[in-house]
């Protein structure tokens, strides 16, 4: 039977939510510790933990690594009981380490779930992104024109002035050009230290987020993650590979990637309906953090299936041990 005649997204789907929890919770003790690696392997060992439990037959094709750089949920990894539909997953078990061990905002715990196949084998080098939220015409932003462009065609298209726009920008030294040009533009910036998972997505409701547009360098399997939460929700993003030294573009090769110049748009990246799963680590424009009370520990997870158009904000409350 196909994969995709399989996947029974509704019935995977709580499943997976709780995949995102028991990460997130596992990192909780870590928050403000100044430990990123602990924190990542905390969530990490919980991710795997909660996968093995689900009836699936999955392939991890964006996880932590190549088999030789991460121990588990690495790139090619089985997860899953061995029973049911074969999947693709892709996941960060803790998306902004540093903001997790510094206690800032956005951290998160991301995972997504298509059938077989679905998914783009992204490798570890640079994209150049570029998201906005759902409700344009395709095409009303590209890769090809220049930041200013980008800002002014938004504008155009929504009615508004340049001003009125916020750009969300991963802060690095390699955007300093491309932010002194969007300011030129009267537009605000919203610079993120970490988690550009997290910004993409933030364009998809802006009325609640305050960004409309996100672009920047970021890691290419990041783009996947933030390609299969616009599925669900709503929106485009656009990327394309970038490539620093010819071990780079081995890598492409080794994905099966050959036209090394494409734009992939969000279809590309996720061919296929998928589930995706985000819990707050720390508070978050998106979602709250857990929360420590008498007893208690509280989660707060954003579930969507791209099938059904359906979003839910879910609570988990759980007692302290």
């Amino acid at each position: 039977m196909p994969a995709s005649l399989d996947f029974d997204d509704r019935l995977l789907s709580l499943g997976l939510a709780r995949v995102a929890e028991q990460a997130a919770l596992a990192a909780a003790p870590l928050i403000g510790r100044g430990d990123e690696k602990a924190a990542d392997q905390a969530a990490v060992n919980a991710m795997r933990e909660q996968l093995n439990m689900l009836d699936i037959r999955g392939v991890v094709v964006i996880g932590e690594g190549e088999r030789d750089e991460a121990p588990m949920l690495f790139i090619g990894e089985e997860v899953g009981t061995g029973q049911g539909p074969g999947v693709d997953i892709a996941l960060d078990p803790l998306e902004g380490t540093t903001l997790t061990a510094k206690d800032m905002p956005n951290a998160l715990t991301v995972i997504a779930m298509g059938p077989r196949g679905s998914m783009l084998h992204a490798p570890d080098v640079y994209m150049e992104k570029l998201a906005i939220g759902p409700g344009f015409a395709p095409g009303v932003v590209s890769l090809d024109m220049a930041p200013a462009e980008r800002v002014e065609a938004l504008a155009r298209a929504r009615g508004c002035a340049a001003r009125d726009i916020t750009v969300c920008i991963l802060e690095r030294p390699r955007h300093a050009a491309m932010i002194a040009e969007v300011r030129r533009t009267g537009a605000a910036i919203r610079r993120i230290p970490d988690g550009d998972v997290a910004g993409v997505i933030h364009c998809a409701d802006p009325d609640a987020t305050g960004i409309d547009m996100y672009m920047g360098q970021g890691g290419a399997p990041e783009g996947v993650l933030a390609a299969a939460a616009l599925k669900c929700m709503g929106g485009q993003i656009m990327g394309r590979l970038v490539f620093r030294n010819a071990d780079e573009e081995a890598r492409a090769d080794k994905a099966g990637i050959t036209d090394l110049d494409r734009v992939y748009t969000r279809d590309d990246l996720v061919r296929d309906d998928v589930i995706f799963a985000a819990t707050g680590v720390t508070d978050g424009n998106l979602l709250s953090g857990i929360r420590r009370e008498p007893g208690w520990r509280t989660t707060e997870t954003l579930l969507m299936r791209s099938k059904s158009g359906s979003v839910r904000r879910m609570q988990y409350r759980t007692p302290l041990r």
